[in-house]
């Protein structure tokens, strides 16, 4: 199953969430930030230990003080005008994320609108690559899974609404 609704990530009571990370994984601006000041100091610590991420790759850690027990850190790209590899790239951060997920025996999983604040993505192209990935993995790898996607903005939102119903399993 899969829905969108409008919140905050970090009050999602799932399995995993996942966060919008850069390459260091050592925090940053928007819902980086907004997850490493809610999951406390241990997660900063634990990525320290981890020594960063590749784009389209995904790591997971505990999830310390957020409401659930892990967090899969994926580094979405950059847009570059789709001159660079930048939907697949995205697509594998999608995949990636539920792969681990699975392999950790997650059945909930939330989403934020990865590489469409600061990294500058087409909100629209986004959406239908991450909707696009997750119904392939739940498809071929694993239905039973739930996945949300939590937009943050109304913008966001309201693109999902448009879309989930189109892409229903």
């Amino acid at each position: 199953m899969k829905k969108s609704i409008m919140g905050d990530i970090v009050t999602i009571n799932v399995d995993v969430i996942v966060n919008a990370a850069n390459t260091s994984l050592l925090g940053g601006g928007g819902v980086d930030g907004a997850i490493h000041r809610v999951a406390g100091p241990e997660l900063l610590e634990a990525c320290k230990s981890i020594g960063g991420c590749q784009v389209g790759e995904a790591v997971i850690t505990k999830a310390y003080n957020l409401p659930a027990k892990f967090v899969i850190h994926t580094v979405g790209p950059v847009w570059q005008g789709g001159k660079g590899n930048e939907a697949d790239l995205l697509a594998k951060c999608y995949w990636n994320s539920l792969m681990l997920a699975k392999e950790n025996n997650c059945k909930t999983i939330s989403f934020p609108n990865i590489s469409t604040g600061a990294f500058g993505f087409p909100k629209i192209e986004a959406a239908q690559i991450a909707l696009e990935t997750v119904v392939k993995f739940l498809r071929e790898i694993d239905a039973d899974m739930d996945v949300i996607f939590v937009c943050f903005d109304k913008i966001n939102y309201k693109i999902y609404q448009e879309i989930c119903p189109k892409m229903e399993l």
